[in-house]
């Protein structure tokens, strides 16, 4: 919904407010590793708050996770800047890729095109995606976001099963793909995050006492319109 207001209210393009999603989730992502310690040994740049790009990401060896929708392509905009920041990021698709379309599409094309290492994992084979990710320092949950009605599929449900499973540490983009965004009710398997960062505002739903198992540490980055703007408008409205 806050897309849509953005594209039809403010004409932000799609491809737009992907790329800030992105871009700032990595900022985030750059700034929790330097933080907690998990970039052993590397130093990093701070001026006026904000991480400017340094070797503070280099030598991570970081999965990206993504499924078809938006949520999927906010992720491959942020394995494109993890790896231009120094990572080592491998994109693991699970679902098919030829359901994936619009700006989510044009990214993953981008990604192809920059010889990114993009993994397909065929339905068949996503039993084995766990072994796949373990090698991994950290994983990036880019399966579902809160488009998703109900409990989650087969598919993605086993694609949350085997994440979780590895026992590595996870960051959810935007929310833990499973968690319901209103309620913070699980919706069968969910993702369970050691931090999420979320778009524009925290969802209502991350103040139930139970979602903060999923969620971790929540931190919000802006889509390149401004938070009160948006909040301040009640939905649905006409352009």
């Amino acid at each position: 919904m806050i897309d849509r207001l953005a594209i039809e209210r403010y004409g932000v393009s799609g491809l737009v407010l992907m790329e800030n999603a992105g871009r700032n989730a990595s900022d985030a992502i750059e700034k929790i590793l330097e933080r907690d310690g998990l970039a052993k040994g590397l130093s990093c740049s701070i001026s006026g708050g904000e991480l400017h790009p340094s070797d503070a990401l280099a030598g991570r060896r970081i999965a990206v996770v993504a499924g078809t929708g938006n949520n999927g392509g906010d992720g491959f905009v942020v394995a494109r800047h993890l790896a231009m920041r120094g990572a080592a990021v491998v994109t693991f698709i699970v679902a098919p890729a030829e359901n994936i379309a619009g700006d989510a599409a044009a990214n993953l094309a981008i990604l192809r095109h920059l010889q990114h290492d993009v993994r397909q994992i065929a339905a068949g084979e996503l039993r084995g995606l766990a072994g796949q990710l373990r090698p991994f320092d950290l994983i990036v949950d880019a399966i579902g976001g809160t488009g998703i009605c109900g409990q989650l599929r087969s598919d993605m449900a086993t694609s949350v099963e085997q994440v979780n499973s590895t026992g590595l540490p996870i960051i959810a983009i935007d929310i833990p793909t499973g968690l319901d965004c209103d309620t913070g009710q699980p919706l069968g398997p969910t993702i369970r995050a050691a931090m999420t960062v979320t778009f524009v505002a925290c969802k209502i739903g991350f103040d139930s006492p139970q979602a903060s198992q999923y969620t971790g540490t929540v931190a919000v980055a802006d889509i390149g319109i401004p938070a009160e703007q948006v909040l301040a408008i009640n939905l649905p409205f006409t352009s």
